[in-house]
């Protein structure tokens, strides 16, 4: 809004004022500024909600196309994780690599985990209206589950929710009892003190899951780039390394052949300092 006019606000406390002193000239002004800015504020709101049906109407037709490719990537993805089931430990791999996720990892949940062979995000068909990660497991000798599931239902009409598969944790493994000391251990070492299995089993503030977000928007769609970032590190740095020690073993054999030159140079120096000391004294010689 122009700083030359009042805010609504101030319009609204002008009007309700019961001590404005009406009558006065300053009063007429002041009306009259009233009234223009209350016609340009009209004119603003106007613009803002045609806006807002312009907008309205992207968002479903956003919602339509996201549908509709959603159908249309499933293919991909089920063929991208028949392919992935050939490689071990993948899933486990892309998520301790993750930046984010990485940090709710404990060690003893990162070992769970290597029994982890498939992760999936379903959205539901209206994507408006939530969607589901599955964690597909091995058996393991953590817990009896095959699958668990944590669903989120995020309606535009409705107050948003989550759910999560009860985990049936086999005898003396239960890592959801442990969580006391882990989290105690991780504060004192200034972690993330929220574990992977502590966030899976709370659904006390769905619209803030960060984590979900993360997994359905980022992980999901290309874990590849996740599971591959420590090998192409490594793989930088031993190529530094060899560039390194290569360019070292040039340099050396430059300085000795620098050094093979300077030699001849020398002696060839010396040779011709004697040649011309005797034709010096020999010029002396003849001019005695």
């Amino acid at each position: 809004m122009s700083a030359s006019g009042p805010s609504p606000r101030k319009i609204k406390r002008v009007e309700e004022d019961p001590n404005g002193g009406a009558g006065s000239d300053d009063d007429d002004q002041q009306d009259g500024m009233d009234e223009a800015t209350r016609q340009a504020l009209s004119d603003i709101d106007e613009c803002q909600k045609e806006l807002d049906e312009l907008n309205e109407k992207a968002s479903k037709e956003i919602l339509q196309v996201e549908t509709k490719y959603n159908k249309l990537r499933k293919p991909y993805y089920d063929k991208r994780a028949a392919v992935i089931e050939k490689i071990p430990n993948f899933w486990v791999n892309a998520i301790v690599n993750h930046p984010q996720i990485s940090m709710l990892v404990d060690e003893e949940e990162e070992d769970c985990l290597h029994f982890l062979k498939k992760l999936e995000v379903e959205e539901f068909e209206n994507v408006e209206n939530g969607f589901r990660v599955k964690f597909i497991f091995d058996e393991n000798p953590f817990f009896d589950n095959a699958e668990l599931i944590k669903e989120f239902q995020l309606g535009p009409n409705t107050e948003p929710k989550s759910t999560s598969t009860l985990i049936k944790w086999k005898e003396n493994m239960d890592l959801s009892k442990k969580q006391p000391q882990i989290i105690d251990a991780r504060r004192k070492r200034g972690l993330e003190q929220k574990t992977f299995f502590s966030w899976f089993s709370d659904n006390k503030d769905p619209a803030a899951d960060d984590i979900a977000e993360v997994i359905k928007d980022d992980l999901w769609p290309n874990p590849l780039q996740y599971y591959l970032t420590p090998d192409m590190e490594d793989g930088d740095d031993e190529a530094l390394e060899e560039g390194e020690e290569g360019e070292e073993g040039v340099v050396v054999e430059e300085e000795e052949e620098v050094m093979d030159e300077e030699d001849d140079d020398g002696a060839g120096d010396d040779d011709d300092g004697v040649g011309n000391g005797e034709g010096e004294e020999e010029e002396d010689d003849d001019d005695v």
